[in-house]
């Protein structure tokens, strides 16, 4: 404000000063025009090659002019500073004008009168022609890898100023060529605060004099859960020694370098993955002496050994980059010492950078930004002041050859397991501007999905036809004759038959006195309206009349001939309501579509599948629009019939709902069990594409991946379910709490779309035939006695409350519990084997009752009994006050027909307050005992129970015969009846209805 500034801007680039603008002030509004150009030329293999332009930015710093003063020579400030990224040029675009934001530089003018000023520079950056062609980028890749920080690093690591800390790795590019990335002048941080997040990039440059200017626009490192990151150290049991190394002694870059890929360097790098799979990445602490120099002298040449100090190298797997989608891959990667074997064996790199490619390497200094030296001849003070730097650099360089070998000498007593022993891990991220395996489109998965499905025919127009116009016609004359005959009633009563008939006479006045009530009342025209739409459709469906007459003659004969038709059928349906011709339609089935499920579960537990497959048929032919008939009778098919009629149920399932996400998962189990794995895969991408949030749909993709040896897809859908199971459970927990404060009850948890309601399965019986077993148990009390007298029932009682309810279950808390739960209800075996092993080794603190459970599930549906028994007693040691485990339990003793020990079991379940999942098997397995056992008051009850809880012909049947051996033929006969019309194809029902008949 008290003086005239005076500036000039200097722009630089890859560490070369391509000029200064002119000496320009400062106007009072703050601005200043430079008009100033510079050039300089970009060649593929020269210094400022296109790789160059990717990753350097241009550096442009405003200087403050100080003019002579009498003896004061002319006097250069630096005040601040911008960059301008120089990659949009790469990206089809021939001029780029940008507003560079300035930083002030440290400790300058601009920084300590004003340190929340804002400024920046309008420039102008142009190419005489287009850098890069746009096919030629879009046929490539642009690859940024970030480092952030080496965590955990050994305690001999100190702060030294002549030591650069330096991590490198290679690229492959086309031919034989390799570009190398070198992140340099990593900052050693001693204990303290973890780094911030986010937190922003770094450019690739040397120390700057302005540091905000490092920072790249709209970059940032933001970190993340440790659970989500495709590197090493992900498990719970690692999170403690992560937090506590990214507080402790560390090297940070913040760095980003990038690089473009041509087509040819993207196909050899997709080649070099799929042969290598891990990438290593070097670590070295490097001597700033032997950094300095461009080449190496002999002296250096005899001493590289010792100029690298503490080479670690870490192993980065890059197979994530060749799943379908994976645009990026972040984590933390172990440091070990770098030995050339282990190296080779690993990754099949037969060199070190750092140790046999320096010469390849840029250690020397960046040129960006060095301090401007002054114009003017150098003072006496000046010249005072560089012969003593000159002896400091002297003196220095001595210590540092001294540094170098006690540094030398000191490591040589190291372990040669440094980095091991001390944990130490690199976390960096490597990004990709488009994957380099493309995933497929949602348009092109429903197209996939549409070829494997056969095409379902249109189903036909529903046509009325003339002889539904006809009976509906019939219909209404029926309606109205008995409306006219009501309303007859209410004017005159209704005439008894010993009263005689009424004469001619008094016939017409009723006749006249009707007519006019049904006129002035508006009647007459309700009851016209109603026959009116019935013969519109005899017109259209019979005459098949729907166009206008041409004339009137015409109209008239029509009219004449239907008039006739009308009276004809209006008194053949006078006639039928008159003489009780009419026969009532056979009523409605009584049983639902959940009872035919029920009862198709039954016949599979007596191992008669053909009525079963007859039973989820007839829910099929109820209503073919059903998804779920269709795959409860796919899912039947899948265990019992064979995978292909499984695979057309779920089909035809997808006909009807494309986009339902239970049946694309079954349509993808069913292709894996035929052995179509490339359906397969298409059917499970479909599902995840169509719902990201589905934790089964995930979990029977990475399943599925495993089973084709691709371990990394598989992690990577793991770890998708697992992310979206937490963000589940902090959802309801926040809910929950929220519900607590508030006093109200916590709303129900969400579900995933992929389950459905579906009954428990049961496990079949040793033989077909009905439910039935052996023993009785000597404590459980009947309400009705053997000879018929009803029992003590506070004695039963009693014994339903001998063992206290189980708390209620919690819902499975893992993804691989969650997708068992799913798979046991649709009878995926294979899928339950492999997702329980993933259970059992993802568990901290050993399996669960429900880990137990659903191997015993598994089990006894393969009849390995031994297993099963081992298995449900763990299960029943782990929560002995779950009603399903005695229910297994029982299930078991009763395939091995140890009916004694089965029926304990039964009664110890239907003790228990809540019921098990499998309740109605229970009852009726219990009831059978009972009644091989002739215990027919206890067989009785127990059935009723199952009456009550879900009726069935079985049921009924059981109430039947227990009543029909206690001689109750009036309620064995009500009980039977009621079976029969649930089911009146059961044979036994019908004889034991004859057996009451002769009675």
């Amino acid at each position: 404000k008290s003086k005239v500034l005076i500036t000039l801007v200097r722009v630089e680039y890859n560490g070369a000063v391509l000029g200064d603008s002119s000496k320009t002030d400062v106007l009072p509004d703050g601005t200043a025009e430079y008009d100033f150009s510079t050039s300089f030329e970009c060649s593929p293999d020269g210094p400022n090659s296109l790789g160059d332009l990717v990753q350097k930015p241009l550096l442009l710093t405003v200087l403050e002019v100080v003019p002579k003063e009498k003896k004061k020579p002319e006097k250069i400030t630096p005040l601040s500073q911008a960059v301008v990224d120089l990659l949009p040029l790469l990206q089809g675009v021939r001029s780029l004008k940008v507003f560079a934001p300035l930083y002030a530089v440290s400790a300058s003018p601009s920084e300590l009168l004003h340190p929340k000023a804002t400024g920046g520079l309008e420039v102008t950056v142009s190419t005489k022609e287009l850098l890069l062609p746009a096919t030629q980028f879009s046929r490539g890749n642009l690859l940024s890898i970030t480092l952030e920080a080496a965590y955990s690093v050994p305690d001999t690591f100190t702060a030294d100023a002549q030591q650069n800390c330096m991590v490198c790795l290679q690229i492959p590019a086309a031919g034989e060529k390799e570009l190398l990335l070198l992140f340099k002048n990593g900052k050693l941080k001693a204990d303290g605060n973890k780094e911030p997040l986010p937190r922003p990039k770094h450019w690739p440059l040397g120390p700057i004099l302005a540091p905000g200017a490092l920072n790249i626009p709209d970059s940032f490192i933001v970190g993340g859960p440790y659970e989500d990151e495709d590197g090493e150290l992900t498990e719970s049991k690692d999170r403690e020694f992560r937090i506590q190394a990214e507080s402790a002694k560390r090297i940070v870059w913040d760095m980003e370098r990038r690089c473009f890929l041509d087509a040819a360097a993207v196909a050899v790098l997709k080649k070099r993955i799929a042969e290598r799979r891990l990438w290593p990445v070097e670590l070295c602490r490097m001597s700033m002496a032997s950094a300095g120099r461009g080449k190496t002298s002999r002296i250096d040449k005899g001493d590289e050994d010792k100029q690298i100090a503490f080479h670690g190298v870490a192993y980065v797997n890059m197979m994530h980059l060749l799943c379908p989608g994976v645009k990026q891959i972040r984590g933390a990667f172990r440091v070990f010492n770098y030995q050339d074997r282990e190296v080779f064996e690993k990754t099949k790199f037969q060199y070190s950078i750092f140790r046999d490619r320096r010469s390849q390497l840029s250690l020397g200094k960046e040129g960006f930004g060095s301090p401007p030296v002054s114009k003017a001849a150098p003072s006496k003070a000046l010249k005072e002041e560089q012969d003593f730097s000159a002896t400091v650099r002297s003196r220095e360089a001595h210590g540092t050859m001294v540094a170098l070998f006690l540094c030398h000498r000191k490591e040589q007593c190291l372990s040669p397991q440094q980095y091991r022993e001390a944990g130490t891990f690199l976390v960096m991220e490597i990004k990709l501007d488009r994957p380099l395996v493309p995933k497929r489109q949602r348009e092109e998965l429903i197209r996939r999905v549409k070829e494997m499905i056969p095409p379902r025919p249109a189903l036909p127009h529903r046509t009325e036809g003339a002889k539904k116009a006809v009976e509906d016609y019939h219909n209404r004359v029926t309606d109205v004759a008995v409306a006219i005959l009501r309303e007859y009633h209410e004017l005159f009563g209704k005439q008894l038959p010993d009263q005689g008939a009424l004469d001619h006479e008094t016939l017409e006045k009723q006749k006249h006195q009707l007519d006019y009530e049904l006129n002035t009342s508006g009647k007459y025209f309700a009851f016209k309206e109603q026959l009116k739409y019935s013969v519109v459709k005899i017109v259209r469906e019979k005459y098949l009349k729907t166009t206008a007459f041409e004339t009137k003659e015409q109209l008239q004969a029509f009219l004449s001939e239907l008039y006739v038709y009308l009276v004809d059928h209006m008194h053949i349906a006078l006639n039928k309501l008159l003489s009780g011709e009419n026969v009532s339609s056979a009523p409605p089935s009584c049983t639902t579509r959940k009872q035919l499920l029920l009862f198709a579960r039954e016949a599979e537990a007596n191992k008669d599948f053909k009525l079963a497959s007859i039973y989820y048929q007839q829910r099929i032919a109820r209503d073919q629009h059903s998804i779920q008939a269709w795959l409860d009778y796919g899912a039947f098919c899948l265990l019992y019939e064979d995978a292909t009629k499984a695979q057309e149920c779920f089909q035809q399932a997808l006909c009807l709902n494309p986009h339902h996400i239970q049946s694309l998962l079954l349509s993808g189990i069913a292709a894996v069990k035929l052995q179509h794995y490339e359906d397969a895969e298409i059917f499970f991408e479909d599902a995840c594409c169509l719902e990201p949030s589905s934790i089964i749909a995930r979990t029977l993709s990475g399943l599925f991946f495993e089973l084709k040896n691709n371990y990394i897809q598989a992690e990577r859908h793991f770890r998708e379910a697992k992310k979206v199971l937490r963000a589940q459970l902090e959802e309801e927990r926040r809910l929950l709490e929220a519900a607590e404060r508030e006093g109200k009850k916590p709303s129900s948890p969400s579900t995933d779309p992929a389950m459905a309601p579906v009954m428990p399965r049961p496990v079949v019986s040793p033989e077909p035939g009905n439910l039935q077993a052996k023993q009785v148990h000597p404590d459980f009390q009947s309400s009705t006695s053997q000879d018929g007298q009803p029992a003590d029932r506070d004695t039963f009682t009693h014994f339903l409350a001998a063992c206290p309810a189980p708390g209620p279950q919690p819902p499975p808390c893992t993804i691989f519990m969650k997708t068992v739960e799913f798979l046991m209800k649709v009878n995926g075996i294979r899928f339950v084997d492999k997702a329980l092993a993933h259970e059992l080794l993802s568990l901290q603190g050993g399996p669960t009752c429900a880990y137990y459970l659903a191997l015993t599930w598994m089990y006894l549906l393969q009849e390995d009994f031994p297993r099963c028994e081992e298995c449900v007693c763990k299960a029943i040691q782990m929560d002995p006050l779950n009603p399903n485990v005695w229910a297994q339990k029982g299930h078991l003793c009763y395939l091995q027909k140890d009916f004694g020990h089965a029926k304990e079991c039964y009664e110890r379940v239907i003790s228990f307050e809540q019921d098990a999942a499998d309740i109605h098997f229970v009852y009726l397995r219990l009831g059978s005992i009972y009644l091989e056992e002739k215990e027919y008051g206890r067989a009785k009850q127990i059935y009723l129970l199952a009456c009550d809880n879900s009726a069935t012909c079985l049921t009924w049947l059981g109430v039947g015969i227990a009543c029909y051996r206690l001689e109750e033929m009036l309620e064995a006969e009500d009980a039977l009846s009621e079976a029969n019309a649930l089911d009146n194809t059961n044979a036994e029902v019908w004889g034991y209805l004859t057996l009451i008949c002769l009675q």
